[in-house]
Formats: structure tokens, sequence, C-alpha cells
């Protein structure tokens, strides 16, 4: 692994597990044994290494749902695998990050937020007209329409004031939001295919 991949898996580790205010570029050059001036030859402070890390996870991100796109047998297949996908990265979200990102460095988080919805758009229309030619959703789909409301809503999910995570869990919500997005966009032959796949379904994440 090349020095700048390891520093910023290594920083990520470590704002995931403690939160990124608590963080610091000491830390992480004291964690990855390696000097703060080696450090600050990859990164020019913590935002820095924050964006870039942003930048690497979409690369990530990308990759994975092309791949996702070229096996996927079906338009119901692939949702379900791009589901299984967003399930396992909320699983190892941490929340105090999540807050930090928000509160201290909203400006990154923003643009990367609304560069990853323009994506997950893109992803969901191309979807939804490939399952309407395959006959899995309904035919009187409008597929820029669906695709908004559908990143719309997503953002619903982790509004900590609708759904405080004190009492809701974020897989139980998004497991539920996506039968309930498949359901609402399936043909009668979607819905058999769908029961067809139930053993990728969303109740079985590796």
């Amino acid at each position: 692994m090349e020095i700048k991949d390891k520093i910023l898996e290594g920083a990520e580790g470590l704002f995931m597990r403690y939160g990124i205010k608590s963080v610091t570029m000491d830390d992480i050059a004291r964690e990855l044994g390696i000097s703060k001036k080696t450090l600050y030859q990859y990164v020019d402070n913590k935002s820095d290494l924050i964006q870039q890390i942003f930048g690497c996870r979409k690369e990530e991100e990308q990759a994975e749902m092309e791949e996702i796109h070229r096996v996927a047998t079906d338009a119901i297949d692939e949702i379900l695998r791009i589901a299984k996908s967003v399930l396992r990265q909320l699983r190892g979200m941490s929340q105090s990050a999540l807050y930090d990102l928000q509160k201290y460095y909203g400006r990154q988080w923003k643009a990367f937020e609304q560069e990853h919805q323009q994506y997950i758009y893109q992803l969901l229309k191309r979807n939804i007209e490939d399952g309407m030619k395959q006959g899995l959703y309904r035919e009187d789909l409008n597929p820029d329409i669906v695709s908004k409301l559908y990143v719309g809503k997503t953002s619903l999910v982790a509004d900590e004031e609708l759904f405080p995570l004190s009492d809701y869990n974020l897989e139980t919500l998004f497991r539920q939001y996506m039968l309930y997005h498949i359901h609402g966009i399936a043909s009668l032959k979607g819905l058999k295919v769908l029961e067809k796949h139930m053993d990728r379904n969303l109740e079985h994440i590796d």
C-alpha cells in the first residue's frame, strides 16, 4: 500500500472510531508511525485530508456500483445489490463522525452530498429505465421524476428530527425504505422476480 493510501485509510479509521473533531494531525501521524513532516507532504491540513477521503470514497463507490451494474441479472437484482452495499456503508458509519462533518466541515460535507445525490440520481434513473425495458417496473413511470423523488426522500431517512437515532436504527430505516421503493415501482412481473431474488434480499446482509 502506498503511503498516501495508508494515510487516507488510517485517518478514516480514526475518524470513524473517535469522531473527527477529537482526532488531531498528531494523533494520525502517531497512529500511522510516521512524522508530521511526512504527513504534511501528502495533505495540507485536516480539511484537505477530509476532502481527499471524500474523493477516495467517491471513486470506490462508483467502481462498486458499475461492477454491480455489470453483474446484475436484472434491474431488481441490481437495486437489491445496491441496497446491500449502502447498508454495509451504514453499518460502518460513525454517528459522531457524521455529526462532526456536518457541524465543523459543513462546506465539504454539503459539496460531497450534492455530488453524491447527483450520482445516485443518475444511477437510479438508469436502473428505472432498464427495469421498464425488462417489464419489471410499471410502464407509466417517469424515470426523471421517480429518481428525483427517491433522492429527495433518502435525505429524510437521515433526518435526525424525523427519525432520531435514539429511536430508529439506520439499517432498519433504509431496509424499509428500499422495500417501499421497489414495491412502489414494480410491475406484477417485477414483484414475482423480487420474490425470486429473496435469497439476496435485504434481510440477508453479509
